[in-house]
């Protein structure tokens, strides 16, 4: 194979690399973690609520607009698995939000010898070097607390770690939704005789 065709077959194969690595980065969701403890009867859990005053809300005595968000996505997961929301609930759940500020650094081939480096025209050239960059972003961080309501103590708790950026705060309904179903799908339980729902036949 020719130099120059060789030359633009690398091209191509770094530029489909970085789409398919670029659309793998977008696609993946938060970082989510679980913890359980051991003496949580989820057996006997059939109701939930929530905390009168939740981590998310305003402390002048209302709900935030993001709890409104979190409670309304939360209903949905809750009686999809069967449980039934009560004044009088087996579970009380309760929701944190965290932001903070962080930097990430990356180091990368120079591009100072040409575009897709040069390609090492004219066969080669110097050395370039690696270049440095740094980027301040946004962290956030979720937590979805369960209450044994009898015991008052944490039965279940998820969190969902991810970028924050300017979609998520112009798009706040979708991202809670998106949030407390990612953290909510790790929750392995049901209600005690909650039998899902069956597709009809055909479908």
């Amino acid at each position: 194979m020719k130099f120059s065709a060789l030359s633009a077959a690398c091209r191509l194969l770094a530029a489909t690399t970085v789409a398919a690595v670029t659309l793998a980065a977008c696609s993946s969701g938060p970082k989510i973690f679980t913890n359980q403890s051991p003496t949580a009867e989820f057996s006997a859990y059939k109701t939930y609520n929530y905390e009168s005053v939740l981590g998310t809300d305003e402390r002048n005595g209302y709900r935030s607009i993001l709890s409104n968000y979190l409670i309304a996505a939360t209903d949905r997961e809750m009686q999809s698995r069967g449980y039934s929301k009560s004044d009088t609930p087996d579970m009380v759940l309760n929701f944190y939000v965290h932001t903070k500020e962080k930097i990430s650094t990356t180091s990368s081939p120079s591009m100072s010898t040409g575009g897709y480096y040069g390609y090492r025209s004219p066969y080669y050239g110097a050395y370039g070097g690696y270049e440095t960059r740094t980027t301040q972003y946004t962290e956030g961080t979720l937590n979805v607390d369960i209450v044994d309501n009898q015991k008052d103590q944490l039965a279940w708790e998820g969190v969902a770690v991810g970028r924050v950026n300017d979609e998520v705060r112009e798009n706040l309904e979708a991202a809670a939704n998106s949030a407390i179903g990612e953290v909510l799908s790790k929750f392995p339980h049901t209600a005690p005789g909650f039998v899902p729902p069956q597709p009809a036949e055909g479908s």
